[in-house]
């Protein structure tokens, strides 16, 4: 490990023995929440290993005691909340909570567990060991970058100051409309280490990655659309480090990591021998692929020279006949975990909401106070500086900054002049934010 640690070996093993899947109706309980703190202790950590580039323990810890699957049916259970529980819970008429910190933790859940995910599948072996979950894993990623794709259709992600909202439940679906788009992201990167694994793939997840959901044709949809990139002002700026940086003229060329990604997930899946027996590149796919002849440019072959055999591949596929559509009887394993949630759980959406309103969401001032001290504990400030991306940015003119709004503490600003300027905009949100704080 780095010099620098949150978690001991042993404290690191422990914690990850402990991981265990909860039912809808326990998110956000006392044993949840403890489980949900224990996972960002092993994010963080795993994320400062991954920077010392001195062993992993965390992604080997993982492997060792199986935990990768059970990650991976958390992560869906959570995306199930917040689809069928969360907006029950926020049409109810008798829910006004004065804090809604509890139920942003459970928000929150998904992206700390696709973070954690994203550091560990970088190596062959956890994709491995997710066995068979693997398949549910795909259709997660699938379905996070269909929406990413449709709402890319709808005029790109939300905007944080899009509008002013009045009630907290309002400004939390705001928040997690937004942090959607993260995820999503995050999901990309998945994929993309997934298609690292294309050789040693089972036949069923092959099928499903090519056949069911046709992920060539999507990944070009997203690099056609490309989310992450955006002109404001006529400036061109990317999603980079969980915010939006605007690129430097000279720095355009250069190719965006998440353009990176879809590229080298593309050339997995039309590359290697095993997806190309399996892959039918009929005239509609044959189209989408021959979209990317034109993105394969002098620059960015010079940045991933990998991609001249994928420009061969198109050259080729320009003068061959597309394949009919297989029609072949193919027994094939499908997923199954959100389908089995979804079972188990059908017509109790409503009854859940109401229980996790009465015995979850509605904590006295002295739990607050608690669960503030846990989280203080968790994220340690020294810990939160090493694994950030990159050092704070100030919200007026994107300088790097050293100074925060004193009351919310939630803006960078790097001088007191920017502050001011900036205060039209961030009053609005700067003191409801302040008033949530204090009720914790």
């Amino acid at each position: 490990m780095g010099d620098l640690e949150l978690l001991l070996p042993g404290e690191a093993d422990v914690l990850v023995r402990g991981l265990r899947s909860f039912p809808l109706l326990e998110m956000g309980s006392g044993g949840w929440n403890q489980q949900h703190e224990n996972l960002e202790k092993l994010n963080m950590q795993a994320i400062l290993d991954a920077t010392a580039s001195q062993g992993e323990p965390i992604q080997e810890l993982l492997v060792t005691h199986g935990k990768v699957p059970t990650l991976v049916e958390e992560l869906i259970a959570v995306e199930m909340w917040k689809q069928k529980v969360f907006p029950v819970l926020c049409r109810l008429q008798d829910f006004t909570p004065q804090n809604t910190f509890p139920i942003y933790m459970v928000v929150h859940h998904e992206a700390s567990i696709i973070n954690l995910l994203e550091t560990v599948f970088f190596h062959k072996e956890v994709c491995e060991s997710a066995e068979d979950t693997v398949l549910d894993l795909v259709d997660y990623c699938h379905r996070k970058l269909t929406l990413l794709v449709a709402r890319t259709g709808r005029g790109g992600p939300p905007e944080e100051e899009e509008s002013q909202y009045s009630t907290p439940m309002q400004e939390l679906q705001k928040q997690a409309e937004l942090m959607e788009f993260e995820i999503a992201l995050k999901a990309l990167s998945v994929l993309r280490y997934i298609t690292d694994c294309v050789d040693s793939l089972s036949l069923s997840t092959l099928s499903r990655m090519l056949s069911t959901h046709n992920l060539p044709c999507l990944l070009v949809e997203l690099l056609e659309h490309s989310p992450w990139s955006r002109r404001e002002g006529g400036k061109l700026q990317r999603f980079e480090g969980g915010r939006w940086q605007t690129v430097a003229p000279s720095e355009q060329p250069k190719l965006s990591k998440l353009d990176g990604q879809v590229w080298i997930a593309l050339y997995n899946l039309l590359l290697s021998p095993e997806a190309q027996a399996r892959y039918c590149l009929t005239s509609f796919a044959k189209g989408q692929l021959l979209k990317l002849q034109a993105f394969l440019t002098d620059t960015l072959l010079d940045q991933l020279p990998h991609l001249a055999d994928l420009q061969g591949f198109l050259a080729r596929l320009a003068l061959a006949e597309p394949h009919p559509p297989k029609k072949d009887l193919v027994f094939e394993q499908i997923p199954e975990i959100w389908e089995r949630l979804e079972r188990e759980n059908k017509g109790k959406w409503k009854a859940i909401a109401k229980h996790q309103l009465r015995h979850v969401f509605s904590p006295s001032e002295q739990d607050l106070r608690q669960q503030a001290r846990r989280w203080a504990d968790t994220y340690r400030l020294d810990v939160l500086e090493a694994v950030a991306p990159e050092r704070p940015r100030c919200a007026y003119c994107s300088a790097e900054a050293s100074k925060r709004c004193s009351r919310c503490q939630k803006e960078w600003y790097c001088c007191r002049e920017c502050q001011v300027k900036h205060w039209e905009k961030h009053g609005k949100s700067c003191v409801p934010a302040a008033q949530g704080d204090r009720a914790k």
